[in-house]
């Protein structure tokens, strides 16, 4: 797996919208906490920008993130937000000039296609907090931090509560994952999640109980967690109907999909659509432990 070089002071990030759009005032304290941090910004020109449900047509958000991808002088991307409309085109994004010169590329949402399509090309990547995060206050300080501690090199342990539907065990893997609903979405194209001998993460954001339990199946029958060696659960956010409608919570759903497996599982991890959204390497080794205390998960 390739790894991009840390960010150096006086390095200079990128942001851009490949998707949804996002009013420029609304990305003003992420500029200037990254500027503090001792960076400079270079604003995409969808950044601030709408056209419909998105940033700007496909041709200019292709356009935009492919002159991200191919300058040099920009050593991390960090995606403003995600929406919808990565998937449009994806396919048409060429990364030769990326790959002699990698950087990190920070998002998650629907920016967990352009991952997928970075593990691929054998390249890490940061599913982490996008410029709507940097507007939390004090209650969401540690996730940043956490995304400038990946983006810096320095090594990350996150602990986590005990849970009921948690599976105790420990292993030692390359971690992958993001959003359940492009996991599913991405299932039977080329830029499929390899599960095999990798620790998965997932997360959601205002979907029916019905359709997670739709988007399990999906996964489960493409034989995404039979291969996979962990499992963690993140937070499935601002759902659009009640349990009592479905019959079961959404913890409910996975766990009644997951019993049979004999790995570690843990449930209720800070990843999420809300403000507990931790940063993690893409691709990269970590050492995940579930126990009765709760557990861990530590970069290797």
């Amino acid at each position: 797996m390739i790894q991009p070089p840390y960010l150096q002071q006086g390095d200079t990030i990128g942001l851009v919208c490949p998707s949804g759009a996002i009013p420029i005032e609304k990305v003003q304290n992420c500029i200037q906490t990254i500027e503090k941090w001792g960076y400079r910004v270079q604003l995409g020109a969808t950044v601030g920008s709408k056209k419909a449900s998105f940033s700007a047509s496909d041709e200019e958000r292709r356009a935009d993130l492919q002159a991200m991808l191919d300058n040099k002088n920009i050593k991390a991307i960090l995606c403003a937000r995600g929406g919808y409309g990565l998937s449009r085109i994806i396919n048409e994004l060429n990364f030769l000039h990326f790959n002699a010169h990698p950087k990190w590329i920070v998002g998650f949402s629907d920016i967990t296609v352009l991952h997928a399509a970075l593990q691929k090309q054998n390249c890490s990547s940061i599913h982490g907090p996008m410029a709507a995060a940097f507007n939390k206050g004090e209650a969401g300080a540690i996730y940043i931090q956490s995304l400038r501690d990946c983006l810096e090199g320095k090594g990350t342990k996150y602990d986590f509560v005990n849970h009921p539907f948690n599976k105790m065990g420990l292993v030692k893997a390359p971690i992958l994952g993001g959003n359940l609903c492009m996991i599913a979405h991405l299932v039977g194209s080329k830029n499929a999640l390899d599960s095999t001998g990798k620790i998965i993460f997932i997360e959601e954001v205002a979907e029916h109980h019905y359709n997670i339990d739709r988007l399990m199946i999906q996964c489960v029958n493409a034989g995404l967690f039979e291969k996979c060696q962990g499992l963690i659960v993140g937070g499935f956010t601002d759902l659009k109907d009640s349990a009592a409608d479905f019959g079961a919570t959404a913890y409910e759903i996975i766990a009644s999909h997951t019993a049979h497996l004999k790995i570690p599982i843990s449930f209720n991890f800070p990843i999420s659509h809300g403000l507990e959204n931790i940063a993690i390497k893409q691709g990269q080794i970590y050492s995940f432990e579930v126990n009765e205390e709760g557990g861990n998960l530590i970069e290797a």
